[in-house]
């Protein structure tokens, strides 16, 4: 409603657009690259999930994303559900702040090609596979050896993903102008291995060394399985998500309301 009183014409994605029952009677349902070739903005409706799979899908198209948080924590979905339509007129009428996003692009490398390729928003991660165990892999960056290493994964995170599956892997939190990304092992057999910031212009190869089953994900969403010999090639993408916010709008206050921190009652924005 609050598109279409800002004289503007809506178009829905066909899943949401089944969903909408007889109310969706006058509209019709688009692919993602169909909107993506013809929309000026995207209103995403979900949770982080949802805003990661379609910065993927749209990354090519270069619109602009604005996100409505229905679900639970809401780090890049940070229109309140309750408060959706009151600042949605305000943005579409051109009173908004712009957030440019780093990505990474990955390609799985197998006897000298390429088997899979995908983007990502928030990180790629390298893990374990379905049978358990740790598995075993090589680091290397720009092409040295950083380390061998035992451990149920390891996450390539961009500053946007140190928030996510990163951050709970005790890796640091990266400002979103930061050029750079975070390597962040999951439960190293080392113990004296630890979380490295590296600069974004760096490529990252991550080499699997032993005969267990393991995976790469992108965005914990897109996936493929690796196999002994299989390397990880990441890079940041020449692609980047645009992201649209409220006026106002302020990093650490987002990480202030999310993440539960602290502050005293007689700092400004206290209650913010």
């Amino acid at each position: 409603r609050a598109v279409e009183a800002a004289g503007q014409q809506v178009l829905f994605d066909a899943e949401t657009h089944a969903s909408l029952g007889p109310d969706g009677a006058r509209y019709r349902g688009y692919a993602l690259s169909e909107i993506g070739a013809q929309a000026d903005v995207a209103i995403v409706l979900g949770g982080d999930g949802t805003m990661l799979g379609v910065a993927r899908e749209l990354a090519p198209f270069r619109i602009p994303l604005i996100g409505i948080n229905h679900g639970r924590l809401g780090f890049i979905t940070d229109v309140a559900r309750e408060q959706m339509h009151e600042v949605l007129a305000a943005m579409l009428a051109g009173r908004y702040e712009t957030d440019q996003r780093s990505m990474l692009d990955g390609e799985v490398l197998r006897a000298g090609g390429t088997t899979y390729r995908a983007v990502a928003l928030n990180d790629v991660v390298v893990a374990r596979g379905v049978t358990g165990g740790m598995v075993e892999f090589t680091v290397r960056v720009d092409g040295v050896t950083m380390y061998n290493q035992r451990a149920d994964g390891v996450i390539l995170a961009t500053p946007t993903g140190s928030t996510a599956y990163a951050l709970s892997a005790s890796g640091p939190i990266l400002h979103p102008s930061l050029a750079g990304f975070v390597l962040v092992p999951v439960a190293p057999q080392t113990l004296s291995n630890r979380p490295i910031a590296l600069p974004d212009s760096c490529v990252i190869e991550i080499e699997i060394t032993d005969v267990r089953e393991a995976s790469a994900h992108f965005d914990m969403q897109a996936f493929s399985a690796l196999k002994p010999g299989d390397v990880v090639r990441i890079r940041r993408s020449a692609l980047v998500t645009t992201l649209l916010h409220p006026v106002g709008y302020n990093y650490f206050a987002t990480l202030r309301q999310k993440l539960h921190w602290n502050v005293m009652p007689s700092e400004p924005h206290a209650r913010a």
